[in-house]
C-alpha cells in the first residue's frame, strides 16, 4: 500500500459534475481531491480487505441472532421497546439489505482492524462507486498510471442487480428519500435512484419531510401517493423517535435498509462482536464505558458514543488526556471505549479504507483521509488502484 502523489485533471470540476457528484468542494474546501492516489496489489485487497469484510459480516449476524433473543442486549443498544417487534419481524421475514461500509485502519501490511460499521446510511458511494472509476480509466488513458491497473470496484453492478432484487409483483414503486436541504444526501440518494431505475424499478424522490400519514394508516409522499417500499438515507434511531413511530409497524411498507440494520448501526455492535470473538485478528477490544474491562485498555483509547455519525463527539484519549476530539450533538445514549488502532499516516495524510458491500457481499473500496485520525465529514475522499 502506497500513496502515489499525481497530478489532478485540470479539469477536474467538470468531470466529476457531468457524474452527478456537484457536492465534490462543500465551502470552496476539495473533499474529492486527485492529487494523490493510494496503491494496492491484488493481495492485499483480497486477503486483507475483501476476505475479512466478509467474515466480519457473517459475525455481525450471528450477533443479529443473539441480540434478538435478548432483552439486556437490546436495552444496552438504546434500542426503543416498543420497536423489538418490528425489528425481530424484520429479520424472521429475511427482508433484503441493500447496501453497508466497514470502515478499517489498514498500513498495507495487515490485517485491517475493524473501526465502525456504517450498516444503515453510508454516504461516500457515488464517489466510490462512478467517480473513482472514471478517474481511474481517464489517468490510464492520459499515461498518469500504467496500462492494467484495475480496482476493487464492481459496486454500480451490484447496486443494480440488488434493486432488481427487490422487485415485487406489479406495480411495483420504489420512493427514496432524504432531508431535504443536505446536498452530499440528496447526490446519494439521486445516485441510488439512477441505479434503480436501471434495474427496472418504478422509483422517484422524495423529501423526508414531506412523508405522511393516510387514513388507512399507510404512508404516502407530498403527492398522497401511497409509499409501497420506502429508501431512507435517514437513520433507523431517528425514525423510532419520530411522530410516526408507532406506525413504522403496521404501515405496510418495505424499508431499505430494513429494520434489522439499527442492530448494526450503532457503535455497542463493536463492544459485542469482540465479546463473541475475542482476539479475532481483524476486531479490536471494545467495551461500554463503565464496564471494568475497559481497564484492560490502559489510558490510551477511543471513546465513540453508540450513536454517532461522520466522526461527531469521538474523542481520541492518550495517556489519559484527549489529544483529539469533534464536537457533535451525540452521547446522551453512552459510549463504548475502543482500543486504539494506529491510523498510519502517509504523507502527513491518515487514511481510513472503507469496504462496501452490497447485498452483503464485499465489492468495493473508497478511502477518506484527514489530516488527523479522526475521519470526519469533511475529511478528504482519495481514489485508489491496484497496480498491475
Amino acid at each position: 500500500m502506497r500513496r502515489i502523489v499525481l497530478p489532478p485533471r485540470p479539469d477536474w470540476p467538470e468531470q466529476v459534475e457531468r457524474l452527478g457528484f456537484g457536492f465534490h468542494s462543500p465551502d470552496g474546501a476539495p473533499y474529492w481531491s486527485e492529487s494523490a492516489a493510494y496503491a494496492f496489489s491484488l493481495e492485499q485487497i483480497e486477503r486483507d480487505i475483501e476476505a475479512p469484510t466478509g467474515e466480519i459480516e457473517q459475525l455481525c449476524f450471528a450477533f443479529i441472532d443473539r441480540a434478538l433473543a435478548s432483552e439486556a442486549i437490546l436495552t444496552r443498544l438504546a434500542i426503543p421497546q416498543a420497536q423489538w417487534s418490528f425489528i425481530a419481524e424484520s429479520w424472521k421475514r429475511g427482508d433484503r439489505n441493500l447496501y453497508g461500509r466497514l470502515d478499517f485502519a489498514y498500513d498495507g501490511k495487515g490485517p485491517a482492524r475493524l473501526l465502525e460499521y456504517n450498516a444503515d446510511t453510508p454516504t461516500a458511494l457515488l464517489e466510490a462507486s462512478v467517480v473513482q472509476w472514471d478517474w481511474l480509466e481517464q489517468a490510464m488513458a492520459r499515461g498518469a498510471l500504467p496500462k492494467g491497473c484495475d480496482q476493487f470496484n464492481s459496486i454500480h453492478e451490484r447496486l443494480v442487480a440488488a434493486f432488481a432484487g427487490l422487485r415485487q409483483p406489479s406495480p411495483f414503486r420504489l420512493h427514496l428519500a432524504c432531508v431535504a436541504d443536505s446536498a452530499e444526501d440528496r447526490g446519494t440518494v439521486d445516485y441510488l435512484l439512477d441505479c434503480a431505475v436501471q434495474a427496472g424499478l418504478d422509483a422517484r424522490f422524495t423529501e423526508i419531510e414531506e412523508i405522511g400519514l393516510l387514513s388507512d394508516g399507510g404512508f404516502c409522499d407530498g403527492a398522497n401517493q401511497p409509499i409501497e417500499t420506502l429508501f431512507k438515507l435517514y437513520p433507523w434511531e431517528w425514525l423510532f423517535r419520530e411522530r410516526y413511530a408507532p406506525n413504522l409497524a403496521t404501515a405496510r411498507c418495505q424499508f431499505v435498509e430494513p429494520p434489522w440494520k439499527a442492530l448494526l448501526s450503532n457503535k455497542g455492535l463493536l463492544a459485542y462482536l469482540w465479546e463473541m470473538e475475542p482476539g479475532h485478528p481483524n476486531l479490536l477490544p471494545a467495551f461500554f464505558e463503565g464496564d471494568k474491562r475497559c481497564a484492560t485498555l490502559g489510558p490510551s483509547h477511543v471513546r465513540k458514543p453508540i450513536y454517532s455519525r461522520e466522526g461527531a463527539n469521538v474523542a481520541l484519549v492518550d495517556r489519559g488526556a484527549v489529544v483529539h476530539s469533534d464536537d457533535g450533538p451525540y452521547g446522551a445514549e453512552g459510549f463504548i471505549l475502543q482500543q486504539t488502532a494506529p491510523i498510519p499516516a502517509f504523507d502527513g495524510a491518515y487514511p481510513v479504507l472503507g469496504s462496501w458491500l452490497v447485498a452483503s457481499q464485499a465489492c468495493g473500496l473508497g478511502i477518506r483521509e484527514d489530516d488527523t485520525p479522526i475521519t470526519g465529514n469533511l475529511s478528504r475522499f482519495v481514489p485508489h488502484y491496484i497496480a498491475p
